[in-house]
């Protein structure tokens, strides 16, 4: 069916893939033909999910081993890519982490140095190697940030400013890159349900509690998927030949209207 292969033999990197938001990126590019490379850092993960997808096609994926803080397993990826598949036509920094909420007081400098590290640096690097290929194929950049780089967070700012860097240096690079054809675009989430969502609610008082106001922060009245993140994914990049520099809200309009937001006692 031509409607199910919208990214067919493309070749396509997301890092962070094994799971979550990620995972439904990988899975959406898989079932429309492309040729995925997919990193983690929890090889079990990454292998069960790299054989499900090769049996269901109509793509195909390779999982590889790497932790995106070690500049050489960034490069590592891009290298083993580009020898099995000889190009990159798309590359969606994804991987990156939301640590319990804690004040800015009880933050330590060595926690914000190494979270930047993880959730910002690594993509600066994936796309520094990836672009000498992009640039042949005049391929995309897809980076994954958040809907609170936007519009704020309790007590997560070294989070909240990590995502709002991810999309000031996806503007930067798409007014470098344009000169070469190569788009560069961002995806904002806002609630969508993931281990890590999941992970976070139960360290709370109430996960169930926890998980309903979740929901009930969307227009919509429920969390984004896996599956969703994956479409808009591939719209940016198959479709959305005329956007560069655009942040995707993914965030079913939790940021519109007013809410319960005093914390003044």
């Amino acid at each position: 069916m031509a409607s199910a292969q919208r990214y067919l033999n493309k070749v396509v990197i997301v890092t962070g893939g094994s799971k979550g938001i990620g995972r439904g990126i990988v899975k959406v590019f898989v079932e429309n033909g492309a040729k995925v490379v997919f990193c983690a850092r929890g090889a079990e993960d990454g292998q069960s999910l790299e054989s499900t997808l090769n049996k269901e096609g109509p793509g195909s994926c390779l999982f590889v081993s790497c932790d995106v803080s070690k500049d050489g397993d960034i490069k590592r990826l891009i290298d083993v890519t580009v020898e099995r598949f000889g190009q990159i036509d798309c590359l969606v920094n994804n991987a990156g982490w939301h640590p319990p909420h804690k004040s800015t007081d009880e933050t330590t400098a060595e926690e914000f140095r190494d979270l930047l590290n993880l959730n910002l640096i690594s993509y600066f690097l994936a796309s520094k190697y990836a672009l000498p290929y992009l640039r042949k194929t005049q391929g995309n950049i897809i980076n994954v940030s958040s809907l609170v780089a936007s519009i704020g967070q309790k007590d997560a700012a070294p989070y909240v400013a990590t995502k709002g860097a991810i999309i000031a240096i996806t503007k930067a690079m798409a007014v470098d890159e344009s000169r070469y054809q190569v788009r560069v675009n961002c995806i904002s989430p806002g609630n969508v349900m993931t281990p890590l969502w999941e992970e976070l609610a139960s360290k709370t008082e109430n996960s169930s509690v926890t998980i309903k106001e979740g929901e009930n922060a969307q227009l919509i009245g429920r969390m984004g998927t896996e599956a969703e993140s994956g479409l808009a994914a591939l719209f940016l990049a198959a479709d959305a030949t005329f956007c560069t520099g655009i942040d995707l809200f993914l965030s079913g309009g939790a940021e519109l209207n007013y809410g319960f937001k005093s914390q003044i006692p």
